[in-house]
């Protein structure tokens, strides 16, 4: 065939080509294979990276939380429903109860006053019968040697992932393995954020520490003294041990009750030795082969594919016991479905199948098309966001209500504020009594200009809630409105609070010295600073902020540095106003109240009080409250400190953030939280559902296809018709043979 043959023969191939791909309905980005859509396996994304530690000494990022907290398995938990959030406990038997010692070793009462308290005992009995995994760390030969220890980097050689090895074993979780994960905080080799913290309160914690180092410099970075594997078997410490193989024994020092929260995080989660031994041979950290990319634990899930920056898959656990789904909530559970599975054993669904996606707007999209289950697990923001675009546009809204979307918000556990530096003479505490009681009504007086509910409305969509105080809900300690009520900034009308009015403002601001906004003694205007990092808050807050005190004639100046300037600045006490924040650690009242504790200040003392406030009582009934285990006498003292903190205004309180998630239709137990981070073992699919959703929603659609195929056959059509007018033309300008009679012959 001549050229122009060969071009009609591309033409008739590319539309056979397109005719091809219209036949396949699966559209282009569905991120996972159309059969699974019927499977008990729930799909989420991740968004920038992959987490980066997963070895729970190391890990301290919520992005990793989804993962740590399926995989290990604290002593203790939270309990999935119940508000405030309640400790449960998980590989333990109990919650234990401290006995109490003091200086001399001899028991005190279970109420002895904690000054009297030198050391508190906590012995904890551990379930029996609980499995790790299956992991080739545990895997011997048939003498019963360890089947992957040692090898050398030869044998580690074309070993990428934990399914490279194919043996594996297992074993029973005992006290040890806590002992040995307590141990491996102190380790030099392990990096640990939160040593630090429990060598504040662990007998003998910090000690062993040093003594490791000396240990670790003492063997060398270099052969023959350097050890591949630090045993920690061989040392040990008195604030933690094994009085069998089923029960724990951890000495704190004096009376810490909130000690017990600590042991619902993964920094306490088993680690066995053998895991340890086994990714510390030569060769494993080279191949991405440690803790920290396939963790080994006792969870509902295991990790079994682990692509870096691209796919995590969680599997069950073969080997997990089950625990049944809780049958208690708080009001309006039962109601929500969230009491349906009373009693059945977790975790329900088979796999969670994590996918990178690099920018919001795709997983978004995918999201609304049914292809994730929910957008991200453990983020807070996704169902405020859709509250928010819900409201604002009518067509979001429709859609979300026609694809069933479950959009549930909370007020979570964390609170911000805009804090006055107690060392500032002009909003600080002040010098005298008399200009204490001046600088406490200009800071009262402020904290009425500002009207938080303009903007949580303005600023946040209305996704928070005004604060009357340090405490948010969820924690106890918390009082709802009316009880709770901050007096100096608000009155209750028909049970509702109501912010005092401006003319109020102005007299505490003229009984504080500034009349009109102006100094009663010079006649300057007053003027205030407001310190912020350099992308801290937008040009319209700020200038929000300014007008909220234009309406007392005091003019608000701007002073923006970098953030490690910024900094300096919280660090040695020099800001005057700033806006700061806290997310809950533990839910109990004293994470909170511990920011306005005097021993705590930032500046001098490097601690979490920032605004450096110091008051007396105030300070007398943390001490005595810090001590107290939940109860009666507890709250009255929370509820003491709060009206203190009203009263001195060392914070305007700002607001509670509003959190929450989104979830199809198909997500059973879809209730968000962000102290319960082991949600993947309580979500239930229906993926029947899922499949019947996703085919309604994505069928794909033909015209525009019809469209191109019609161009495309008018295409072939015409070029046809020239091809063969070309080779038309170009017999008829051939010359003829000769007649048969004319040829000449020899």
């Amino acid at each position: 065939m001549r050229s122009g043959n060969k071009a009609v023969r591309r033409i008739a191939a590319l539309a056979a080509i397109l005719v091809l791909a219209g036949c396949g309905s699966e559209p282009v980005n569905s991120p996972y294979p159309r059969d699974d859509a019927e499977r008990n396996v729930l799909h989420t994304a991740f968004t920038q990276r992959s987490p980066k530690y997963l070895d729970p000494a190391s890990s301290y990022s919520t992005d990793e939380t989804p993962f740590t907290y399926s995989i290990y398995e604290p002593l203790y938990g939270y309990h999935y429903l119940k508000r405030p959030y309640e400790l449960i406990p998980k590989t333990a038997t109990e919650i234990a109860s401290p006995r109490y010692y003091d200086a001399q070793g001899r028991e005190l009462p279970p109420d002895a006053d904690g000054a009297q308290v030198a050391v508190s005992v906590y012995d904890i009995p551990i379930r029996r019968g609980i499995l790790y995994q299956p992991h080739p760390a545990f895997a011997k030969d048939a003498s019963g040697a360890p089947l992957y220890w040692p090898m050398s980097p030869q044998d580690i050689a074309g070993r990428y992932a934990i399914t490279d090895f194919p043996e594996t074993g297992t074993r029973e979780l005992v006290a040890d393995d806590y002992v040995y994960a307590f141990r491996r905080l102190a380790s030099p080799r392990v990096i640990s954020p939160i040593f630090g913290v429990m060598a504040e309160h662990v007998v003998g914690m910090r000690e062993y520490g040093e003594r490791l180092k000396e240990l670790e410099a003492r063997y060398g970075d270099t052969p023959p003294n350097r050890r591949p594997w630090l045993d920690l078997r061989e040392h040990g410490f008195e604030g933690v041990e094994a009085l069998d193989s089923h029960t724990l024994r951890i000495r704190v020092i004096g009376k810490y009750p909130q000690f017990r929260y600590w042991l619902a995080m993964t920094f306490t989660a088993p680690v066995p030795w053998e895991a340890d031994r086994f990714y510390t041979q030569p060769g494993m950290s080279e191949h991405g082969l440690s803790l920290n990319t396939w963790p080994v634990g006792t969870g509902p899930f295991m990790l079994t594919e682990s692509i870096i920056n691209r796919r995590h898959v969680l599997e069950r656990n073969p080997n997990f016991r089950g625990e049944p789904y809780p049958c208690e909530g708080e009001e309006g559970d039962e109601q929500a479905g969230f009491l349906a599975d009373c009693g059945q054993l977790t975790p329900f669904i088979d796999k969670a199948v994590f996918h990178l996606e690099k920018e919001s707007v795709p997983l978004m999209g995918k999201f609304i098309q049914g292809y994730y289950d929910i957008p991200e697990v453990g983020r807070g923001d996704y169902g405020a966001a859709m509250t928010v675009a819900a409201s604002d546009s009518a067509e979001k809204a429709a859609l979300y209500a026609d694809h069933g979307i479950q959009i549930h918000t909370t007020t979570e556990a964390q609170i911000f504020y805009l804090g006055f530096n107690w060392r500032d003479p002009v909003v600080g505490r002040g010098d005298t009594p008399e200009q204490q009681e001046r600088n406490r009504k200009l800071r009262q007086a402020l904290s009425i200009a500002f009207d938080w509910e303009q903007f949580i409305a303005i600023f946040l969509n209305d996704q928070g809630t005004p604060a009357h105080g340090p405490v948010p809900p969820g924690i106890l300690g918390h009082r709802p409105l009316p009880e709770g009520l901050n007096h100096q900034v608000y009155t209750l009308e028909d049970g509702r609070p109501k912010r005092r009015p401006l003319d109020e403002a102005r007299r505490l601001l003229a009984e504080a010295g500034y009349p009109d906004g102006r100094d009663a003694q010079t006649g300057r205007p007053l003027i205030l600073h407001f310190d912020s990092a350099g992308g801290m808050g937008s040009s319209p807050m700020l200038d929000w902020m300014r007008r909220q005190l234009a309406a007392l004639n005091i003019q608000l100046e701007v002073r923006a540095t970098d953030y490690n300037r910024f900094q300096d600045k919280m660090r040695n006490g020099s800001a005057q106003m700033f806006m700061w924040g806290w997310v809950a650690d533990y839910p109990d009242a004293e994470n909170f109240l511990f920011l306005l504790y005097g021993p705590n200040a930032k500046a001098g003392g490097g601690g979490e009080n920032a605004a450096n406030y110091q008051n007396d009582e105030f300070d007398r009934l943390f001490e005595e409250m810090r001590f107290l285990d939940d109860g009666p006498r507890k709250n009255e003292l929370v509820h003491r400190m709060i009206e203190i903190v009203q009263r001195d205004a060392p914070w305007m309180f700002g607001y509670y953030p509003a959190s929450g998630g989104a979830y199809q239709a198909w997500v059973g137990n879809a209730k968000p939280s962000q102290m319960v981070r082991n949600t993947l073992q309580y979500y239930r699919l229906a993926p029947e559902l899922r499949a019947a959703s996703l085919r309604k929603w994505n069928e794909p659609v033909w015209w525009p296809l019809l469209l191109v195929l019609a161009a495309v056959a008018t295409g072939v059509a015409v070029a046809w018709r020239q091809v063969r007018r070309r080779e038309t033309a170009v017999e008829i300008e051939e010359p003829l043979p000769p007649p048969a009679s004319q040829e000449s012959t020899p």
